[in-house]
């Protein structure tokens, strides 16, 4: 095959982890990633209504943008996200409209929210060995290791979510995902054992509530919540939804 003569630009775009929670044999250590501006391939994929009705428009465009020679799977969840904006951003620019109901009118309005305003969370990475973080849980004082989630994890939570609703008819709750990020706990890494300690009730509201909070503190991500005004003057802090439709401006779908 005829080696094209079009060259797509592409550029180098920091991940909000750093490339911090990789070890330093994976080429997503390197703290960037290359990315070329979506083309109309891209925008084929997005507008594919099989693979919006599946769910994996996003991801199949992302994957194709990516120059850098990644396992994508391997990006933590908050890198992929911080990918995505970026991926926005040279596509179609900083600016990005979307339509708020004003509290005060019950009317909709348009606004404005420049993408490149929207910041990495700022992370204390020091808590992290080897991928982990130690935390001892201040009421029962048992001690958790724990990770940060990859794209893999995700998926994996999704369809393990997905089966057990089938099976039983309802949906389990957040703590589901504890099963997967918490590593050990009094240093025992058998999965069992951790399954154990969510499920047997061991772990305790009084010790699990601030558990997701400090998990949250030192999860690298995007900042996807910003301020906007209103016509009337009002203020508001909304998140900027990362939906199919952050993709399609002037597209008509």
């Amino acid at each position: 095959m005829a080696e094209s003569k079009f060259t797509v630009p592409t550029e180098m775009v920091d991940l909000p982890s750093k490339g911090l929670l990789y070890p330093s044999t994976n080429a997503l250590s390197s703290g960037s990633i290359e990315l070329k501006y979506m083309t109309a391939k891209e925008e084929d994929i997005l507008t594919n209504v099989n693979l919006l009705r599946q769910g994996i428009a996003i991801e199949k465009m992302l994957k194709s943008i990516i120059k850098s020679p990644i396992n994508y799977e391997d990006l933590v969840v908050g890198d992929r996200n911080g990918l995505l904006v970026a991926a926005r951003i040279l596509a179609y620019g900083k600016d990005y409209t979307l339509k708020i109901t004003n509290p005060n009118t019950g009317e909709a309005e348009e606004v404005n929210v420049d993408l490149q305003t929207l910041k990495y969370k700022e992370v204390d990475f020091s808590v992290f060995q080897n991928g982990e973080v130690t935390y001892e849980l201040p009421f029962t004082k048992n001690v958790v290791t724990f990770k940060i989630l990859t794209v893999a994890d995700d998926k994996q939570i999704d369809e393990d979510i997905k089966a057990i609703k089938k099976t039983l008819g309802y949906e389990p709750g957040a703590s589901e995902r504890l099963k997967y990020q918490i590593t050990s706990v009094n240093g025992d890494r058998t999965q069992k054992s951790i399954r154990d300690f969510i499920d047997s009730g061991a772990l305790l509201a009084r010790d699990s509530n601030p558990l997701r909070k400090y998990m949250n503190s030192v999860t690298p991500d995007i900042e996807m919540t910003t301020t906007v005004t209103l016509k009337d003057g009002t203020t508001l802090d909304i998140d900027v939804p990362m939906t199919s439709e952050f993709f399609f401006p002037g597209l008509g779908v």
